[in-house]
């Protein structure tokens, strides 16, 4: 299977879900829209999509003139009903594409914070793969409301943290796929960071790169089931439908 990925910057990639993707037999396409070119494919020929992070806002279309026709870009992507993960602004776009006010957070999150699954998550099939309280990674200053008909899978006291909306379609406000070496680059890239961001970090980093290979590898089991033409959650679709 190829997984076309959404990217808006050299330095926040795929990171380990690349490692997690590959692992499974499948292909990845990094492809951003600001390279002015279509992607590799035609996106009926990709399996599932991912759009990851960036440094540019979700409504700064003014200054990144391209990120208007990724709006209409994502909602392709809805409409073709594949699999589909937002990460960080990838999130934000996602919900911003489904008509969903986007914004200032009300304080930033950068570094590790608490995340809690939501009742909902206890069978998503992508996010109940996740433990009930973990602490995640995150480098967000912006935040978005809950997408009409989605459903909450994550919060914490400052947002939503992950929804999903639909039944192929999710997104994730921490970033589960971030390596070390995609921390240090933003921590030098960026205003001043949190004393010991970097060494809290480094220490938890490996345990962190488990759990986004795990959750990764969700995403993958969703769009092989995808793929064989069941539903997210297995069933034949014929029968759950009966």
């Amino acid at each position: 299977m190829d997984i076309l990925a959404v990217i808006h910057g050299e330095q926040v990639r795929a990171g380990v879900f690349g490692d997690a993707i590959e692992a499974r037999g499948h292909r990845i396409d990094e492809w951003s829209l600001a390279w002015d070119r279509p992607p590799p494919q035609p996106l009926e020929a990709y399996g599932a999509a991912l759009v990851f992070g960036g440094a540019m806002h979700p409504d700064q279309d003014d200054a990144h003139p391209w990120m208007q026709e990724e709006n209409l870009f994502l909602q392709r992507l809805f409409d073709l009903r594949k699999p589909l993960l937002g990460v960080c602004l990838g999130a934000q776009l996602l919900a911003k594409a489904a008509n969903a006010q986007v914004g200032p957070a009300s304080e930033p999150e950068i570094g590790w914070f608490r995340v809690e699954l939501t009742s909902e998550a206890a069978d998503d099939p992508l996010l109940s793969r996740m433990p009930p309280r973990f602490d995640a990674f995150q480098w967000h200053y912006y935040a978005h409301d809950l997408p009409a008909g989605a459903v909450e899978l994550a919060r914490n006291a400052v947002c939503t943290q992950a929804f999903r909306l639909g039944e192929s379609a999710w997104g994730v406000q921490f970033h589960p796929e971030v390596t070390l070496a995609q921390v240090e680059s933003w921590a030098s890239e960026d205003e001043p960071v949190p004393d010991g961001l970097l060494d809290e970090t480094r220490e938890r980093i490996g345990e962190w790169n488990e759990l986004g290979m795990k959750l990764c590898d969700a995403f993958i089991d969703i769009a092989e089931r995808t793929a064989r033409g069941e539903t997210a959650t297995g069933a034949d679709p014929v029968r759950a439908g009966a």
